[in-house]
C-alpha cells in the first residue's frame, strides 16, 4: 500500500528559475535514466521477487524511487514556472509551455514520451540486480552533469542529495547480489561450453593504431589468442599489460 506524506524527501528551493535547465532536469523525471523509470522497474521486479527479504529491498528503494520523482518534479516545475506567463520563454519549448501549461509531463530533455521500453526486468533476480546497480551508475552520471551545468544553489543542494543517494542504492544492490554468493560469471542454469567460454579472439587488423596525437601504438596481437589456460581475467590482465607496454 503507498501513502503519499505531504511533504518532499528534500526541501527543494529555486532562486533564479532557468526554463531552459528546468527542460533538462526532466531527462530525470521522464527519460531512460530517470526516477519514474527506476521506480518502476526496481517495484516490478519486487512484485516478482520470492525472496522476501531481497524483495523488500527492491519495493524500498523502488518506494524511494517515487520520492526521488517528486523531488525532481518539484524542481522542474519551479525552473519552468517562467513558461506560464512569458511569451518569450513560452515560445522557447512550446511543447512545455502550450501543450504542458508550463509544466512537467512525462517526457525526457528532448521531448520524447517515457516509454516501459526503458524498464530491465529479465525475472532472474541476480541479472536484474546487475542491471540495478548499472542503472543507479547511469543516473548518477546525469545528476552529476546536471549539476554541471547548474547556477542556482538550492537546485545544486537537491541534486547532490538525488545524486548521493544513486550510490547507496549502488551499494545496497551490490550487498544483495554478493549475499547470494553466486559465482561472478554463472548466470542462469545452463553451464556454458568448457574451453569455448575461456576462449578469446584478436578480431583487429593491421600493424599499427594511430592515437589522436599521431603517436603509434602497438597492437594487441598477443591478447585474447584461443587459450584454454588463462580465465577471463587473467586475460583481462594480459590485455592491460600489452596495452601499456
Amino acid at each position: 500500500m503507498y501513502h503519499h506524506v505531504k511533504k518532499l524527501m528534500y526541501t527543494v528551493r529555486v532562486d533564479e528559475p532557468d526554463p531552459a535547465f528546468g527542460n533538462m532536469l526532466l531527462e530525470q523525471f521522464g527519460g531512460a535514466n530517470g526516477e519514474l523509470a527506476a521506480a518502476m522497474q526496481y517495484s516490478i521486479q519486487g512484485l516478482n521477487c520470492e525472496d522476501p527479504d531481497r524483495k523488500d529491498l527492491l519495493m524500498d528503494i523502488g518506494t524511494e524511487e517515487l520520492s526521488h520523482l517528486e523531488v525532481v518534479g518539484s524542481l522542474a516545475r519551479l525552473h519552468l514556472k517562467p513558461t506560464k506567463f512569458d511569451r518569450e520563454k513560452a515560445e522557447a519549448d512550446p511543447l512545455i509551455a502550450i501543450a504542458g501549461g508550463g509544466g512537467v509531463n512525462l517526457f525526457n530533455s528532448q521531448g520524447n514520451p517515457w516509454t516501459a521500453d526503458y524498464l530491465k526486468i529479465t525475472g532472474e533476480l541476480d541479472v536484474d540486480l546487475r542491471s540495478n546497480i548499472a542503472a543507479e551508475a547511469r543516473a548518477k552520471i546525469v545528476y552529476e552533469r546536471l549539476i554541471n551545468f547548474c547556477d542556482d544553489a538550492g537546485t545544486k543542494d537537491a541534486l547532490q542529495f538525488l545524486m548521493t543517494r544513486e550510490i547507496t542504492h549502488m551499494k545496497a544492490f551490490a550487498a544483495a547480489l554478493e549475499s547470494m554468493k553466486k559465482p561472478a560469471f554463472s548466470i542462469g542454469k545452463i553451464a556454458p561450453t568448457p574451453g569455448l567460454v575461456n576462449q578469446f579472439f584478436n578480431d583487429s587488423t593491421g600493424s599499427v593504431f594511430l592515437m589522436s596525437s599521431g603517436e603509434r601504438n602497438p597492437p594487441l596481437t598477443c591478447i585474447i589468442r584461443a587459450t584454454v589456460n588463462h580465465d577471463i581475467m587473467t586475460a583481462f590482465k594480459i590485455m592491460i599489460q600489452a596495452a601499456i607496454a
